[in-house]
């Protein structure tokens, strides 16, 4: 397989070259993921690498946040630069959220802590340590923590978050595609990794916008909306 980019240009193409000569398809079973299949992801991310992998909703695309060209990379592949605003961090959990954020009012805590690992994406106000080729014009970061055990050992393996969008479709009324095989067939030529994790959702994540101390939700997507309040 030609490593580039469909449609895109050659010196697109020597810009960001994939790291696999053969995009890799990879099983993972969500239920007791092999350690050996997680270390093959990290390695992937830890050496620049774009991945496709399963969550608690949709499938996403996601790369190390301390990969610049990575990250531009993603920005290529949807065509958008302000896409980059709808970009958010996978977590594995919630020790380490100081780190990317600025301090969070007690109300919010208790609230992300009550629903997360879940469908929920907190938006909340970025610091310093967020490389600024992530960070959205508002300076905040969306953090996820999924109910998802694939993406979950992949980020504490890795030992910081991914940088994550996610995948759609080309077809407005399907939005996104659901099976690992027809995503792998879209973006083989795109990503290096695709993880084959199951069946995903077709319904995104709650966003909740928390920078004003409160409670707002800016999209309604999977998820118990009591837990919020």
């Amino acid at each position: 397989m030609q490593q580039g980019y469909i449609g895109c240009s050659d010196a697109m193409q020597v810009a960001y070259p994939l790291l696999f000569t053969v995009t890799m398809f990879l099983k993972i079973y969500p239920e007791n993921p092999n350690p050996r299949e997680i270390r093959k992801v990290v390695d992937c991310l830890q050496n620049g690498g774009i991945i496709i992998y399963p969550t608690d909703t949709i499938y996403g695309i996601g790369c190390d946040i301390f990969k610049p060209k990575a990250v531009e990379r993603i920005t290529e592949i949807l065509g958008d630069s302000k896409k980059k605003s709808a970009m958010t961090f996978i977590c594995h959990d919630l020790s380490n959220l100081s780190d990317y954020t600025k301090p969070i009012a007690n109300n919010i805590f208790k609230v992300m802590k009550r629903t997360l690992p879940g469908p929920f994406t907190f938006i909340l106000e970025a610091n310093n340590n967020v490389p600024k080729i992530v960070q959205s014009n508002k300076k905040t970061v969306g953090i996820r923590v999924p109910d998802n055990n694939i993406i979950r050992e992949i980020v504490r393996e890795l030992g910081h978050p991914i940088l994550s969008t996610s995948v759609k479709d080309d077809d407005e009324v399907v939005e996104y595609t659901t099976d690992p095989e027809l995503i792998y067939e879209k973006y083989e030529n795109l990503v290096d990794m695709v993880i084959d994790g199951g069946y995903g959702d077709n319904v995104p994540s709650t966003v909740v916008d928390c920078t004003s101390g409160e409670i707002e939700v800016v999209r309604e997507g999977k998820g118990d909306m009591e837990l919020l309040y």
